[in-house]
């Protein structure tokens, strides 16, 4: 799938499986979900659904930070056997969602920080990118990222749930992938069988712009009116 339809898909993921989150434990981690945390995740999970395809160099999450992650998507296309290969792997999925759950163990700024790259990413992903390497667009990005990151760290946003969010958001683009022709090969490197080769829609097919990307969209309007507690956020009159 296109990286605009992998964050759209993040989000719905995150804001799906809320309600059989909050309030529950799992796998050590005690989720409590207020608004800035629902907001956060959908996010984190939008900008974690593009990392897989920083094996490729023509991908959404390649061209975000310039030169940066251009030489990340080198080491990746390099460590991982060329794109749709490792990092479209369950194994890499753990292995995103250990690091940054240690990075959250490791420094509380840390994490701010990663926060930050990954709404980059989301953003970026979302269409409020640096399109043709325009400097307006980039700096737009920015200046919403940096806002956002800013407004959830102020409102006391507990990241406790970060290394299973990135997890989720990789397993995400699995499952879009999947849909598509290509496949992927989720037991890499036991096996390179791909699930779903031969049997989905093609990447940015009519199917993809006009089906797909529509409905996640709705999905996302659904799934805000049903989570927030909209007549608690209205001003009394």
């Amino acid at each position: 799938m296109m990286g605009h339809s992998h964050a759209l898909s993040g989000i719905v993921g995150w804001m799906a499986v809320v309600p059989f989150l909050d309030g529950r434990e799992v796998l050590g981690v005690s989720f409590d979900l207020g608004p800035g945390e629902i907001v956060a995740g959908s996010l984190v999970c939008a900008g974690a659904a593009l990392i897989p395809d920083l094996d490729a160099k023509s991908s959404t999450i390649t061209n975000t930070y310039g030169a940066f992650t251009r030489a990340l998507s080198g080491i990746f296309n390099w460590m991982f056997g060329g794109h749709r290969n490792g990092t479209h792997s369950l194994l890499f999925a753990v292995l995103m969602g250990s690091v940054t759950q240690g990075l959250a163990l490791w420094s509380e700024f840390a994490v701010q920080i990663f926060v930050f790259l990954l709404l980059g990413i989301a953003f970026n992903g979302l269409g409020l990118g640096s399109e043709k390497n325009s400097i307006a667009s980039a700096v737009i990005n920015a200046m919403a990222t940096g806002a956002v990151t800013l407004a959830l760290f102020t409102s006391g946003v507990d990241y406790s749930w970060i290394g299973l969010a990135v997890a989720f958001g990789c397993f995400l683009h699995f499952l879009g992938d999947m849909a598509t022709e290509l496949g992927v090969p989720l037991l890499w490197p036991a096996t390179k069988y791909r699930f779903g080769e031969k049997i989905g829609f093609t990447t940015d097919s009519k199917v993809e712009r006009n089906l797909v990307t529509p409905s996640l969209t709705i999905a996302i309007v659904l799934l805000t009116f049903y989570l927030f507690p909209w007549p608690e956020l209205l001003p009394e009159v």
